[in-house]
């Protein structure tokens, strides 16, 4: 079935609103209900199905219904059950604490999944901070590291990866990342840490102060939810293609966990509120309705692409940072086990086509608020704590200076084989690492007479 490139108009227009409503004075007070954010989403998507199906692609709609109701239900249930773990008492809001916590969720992402770490660690780290000013840095690399590149190690870690596990990617194989998934994080973390020396060094005399005075030793509440959390990780993990009964585990966890977690820990100190779920619920029904023209665009399209390493790399992740990353994944990983290149094969893929192809699915998520679910998840968080977040556009001009050079980088030193490529790719991290550095320096600690 061939779709015109014309279709794709209503999901270009979804996102145009999606980055334009909330920056016109006329609209952004009305974009702030989510029944508005509903009627563009349904406006625009019901029409696109409706057009889709009586073209005889209804198999497409009820797959891409399919795939919505597993990614809310997934999202949904991760809301509630980590909205019952609270973290008591604050340690300081120092940027090597947030760099620490923001390292630790690296590795959590791989275990337990970008979205299970994004929501596990969101609220505490917004509870340590919430005497700071200056924190929406703060989450925009969370978004960069914990939800997104932080997943590249274990199938679990994202849902690409973990497809590519079904179409027999050994396990394992995602450990050979390691360089990439420490290489990667590593320089983003070092980015952020000096942005943070920088946005603390801003901080008024008054924040500081009430931050230290509010220091109290951490202890975990609601503990009970992580067993919860462990059950969703697991539906994951073991159910597989058993869509209803996953989707099933998972709400029933929420459920449980809603009811037996004790009511003035979630809703009074985790301010727990719906709000965030049902933002992302409705735009995002809207965006999988909306995307059906362009994945089958792609589908058909892609053969006629210039099939290599870094176009490999490149159409991934340009396609992963505006669509569900997953079918994006599917797509080029099938193209790339029709083609030959020497050297090892990994489930009839060329291992050098599918570190590219895993490379930009997982990482380039983090390139727009739409690009992986926990990303918008993070954003509406965030706002509910009244942190002001990027618009849409702030926020990808944020990833084409900070992430964007290192992706750059990543591509030049593990996925190319050229020599004059590699040096390129040292260039710019000797680059990103003596802006870092010299961020750093400036804004060291005064030494004490």
């Amino acid at each position: 079935m061939a779709f015109s490139i014309w279709t794709m108009a209503p999901f270009v227009v979804l996102l145009a609103g999606i980055a334009l409503l909330p920056m016109i004075p006329a609209t952004a007070k009305a974009w702030e209900r989510n029944t508005v954010k509903l009627a563009l989403a349904l406006g625009l998507g019901l029409p696109t199905a409706i057009g889709v199906w009586l073209v005889g692609g209804s198999h497409l709609v009820t797959h891409s219904m399919l795939e919505y109701i597993q990614f809310i239900a997934l999202l949904a249930s991760l809301f509630v059950v980590t909205g019952g773990i609270h973290l008591a008492g604050d340690i300081e809001a120092t940027p090597r604490h947030n760099t620490i916590v923001l390292a630790l969720g690296a590795v959590l992402a791989s275990f337990i999944g970008t979205t299970g770490a994004a929501m596990l660690l969101a609220r505490p780290l917004l509870n340590i901070n919430r005497q700071r000013e200056y924190r929406s840095h703060t989450m925009v690399f969370m978004i960069f590291i914990v939800a997104n590149c932080g997943g590249l190690l274990t199938p679990l870690g994202d849902p690409p990866l973990y497809v590519g596990l079904m179409r027999g990617v050994p396990f394992s194989w995602t450990f050979s990342l390691f360089g990439p998934w420490l290489f990667v994080n590593a320089l983003l973390l070092l980015t952020y840490y000096a942005l943070e020396r920088r946005e603390h060094a801003r901080e008024s005399a008054f924040a500081l102060a009430w931050d230290q005075q509010q220091k109290v030793p951490l202890r975990l509440h609601g503990g009970s939810n992580i067993v919860w959390l462990g059950v969703i990780i697991a539906s994951v993990a073991l159910l597989g293609d058993h869509l209803w009964l996953k989707v099933g585990v998972q709400l029933a966890v929420a459920a449980a966990s809603y009811l037996l977690t004790n009511k003035q820990l979630r809703f009074v100190d985790n301010d727990f509120t719906w709000r965030p779920i049902i933002e992302v619920a409705v735009l995002f029904v809207g965006i999988f309705l909306t995307m059906i023209p362009a994945l089958e665009f792609l589908r058909v399209h892609a053969w006629a692409m210039p099939l290599n390493q870094y176009t490999f790399f490149g159409f991934t992740g340009t396609l992963s940072a505006v669509l569900d990353n997953t079918p994006t994944y599917l797509a080029f990983f099938d193209m790339a086990g029709a083609l030959t290149l020497p050297g090892p094969t990994v489930a009839g893929v060329p291992e050098l086509y599918l570190t590219a192809i895993s490379l930009g699915a997982v990482t380039c998520g983090a390139i727009t608020y739409i690009g992986n679910g926990p990303n918008f998840m993070i954003k509406a968080v965030a706002e509910e704590r009244s942190v002001q977040m990027p618009s849409f556009g702030r926020y990808v001009v944020w990833a084409l200076e900070f992430l964007v050079p290192v992706l750059v980088a990543l591509v030049c030193l593990f996925i190319s084989q050229l020599t004059l490529v590699r040096i390129v790719g040292a260039a710019i991290v000797a680059v990103v690492v003596a802006l870092d550095l010299r961020l750093i320096l400036r804004h060291r600690r005064p030494v004490a007479p």
